[in-house]
């Protein structure tokens, strides 16, 4: 097997298309990101990474809360939108049914599968990026997108990004379960 070479570039796959939001100037404001992980389970917490300049990350510094918002793949054009057009110039507060949770300064939409309520725990600053790290405060999501009391993958339909050719995804089907299928491979 040959590989080839390519430059550095932070290609993960695959990447969630997710909604950050935060209250600027009194409304509240979403912006598209694909730099989202989870950093931690206990406690919960997550990791966003925004551009400088970005018209939320005002909202993030000045009320210490955001919620991440998982849009489904059927949200894909809302979505880039949300990307396209800062909340400078262009008013986002009623694109989206917004809610607020114990929080009160991290808005959230309703038509997103399952919303993550942040309480900012640190702002890194690296890169051409500021870090966002939040600990998950509360998890929202409608019956409709659980199975057994918790979120299914399959019923989210969670919007995926690539970014080596610029498009959105969905995802497949599942290969197997999660800590089973390695137990059927026979060790060296």
């Amino acid at each position: 097997m040959i590989k080839k070479k390519l430059a550095p570039k932070p290609l993960m796959y695959p990447k969630p298309a997710v909604l950050v939001g935060a209250r600027v100037m009194g409304k509240p404001n979403f912006n598209t990101i694909a730099n989202c992980g989870i950093i931690s389970w206990d406690p919960p917490m997550v990791a966003v990474a925004s551009y400088f300049g970005h018209y939320t990350n005002r909202g993030i510094r000045r009320h210490k809360t955001f919620s991440v918002n998982i849009p489904s793949a059927k949200m894909a054009k809302v979505t880039d939108f949300c990307g396209l057009y800062s909340g400078r110039k262009t008013d986002k507060s009623k694109i989206f049914k917004v809610f607020y949770g114990g929080l009160k300064t991290a808005p959230m939409i309703e038509e997103c599968p399952v919303n993550l309520e942040c309480k900012l725990v640190k702002t890194l600053k690296y890169g051409e990026a500021e870090i966002f790290l939040g600990e998950i405060k509360a998890v929202y999501a409608e019956d409709k997108y659980l199975t057994n009391g918790q979120p299914d993958t399959i019923k989210i339909d969670p919007l995926i990004y690539s970014s080596s050719d610029k498009k959105y995804y969905r995802i497949g089907k599942p290969v197997g379960k999660a800590y089973e299928i390695g137990r059927k491979k026979k060790q060296a």
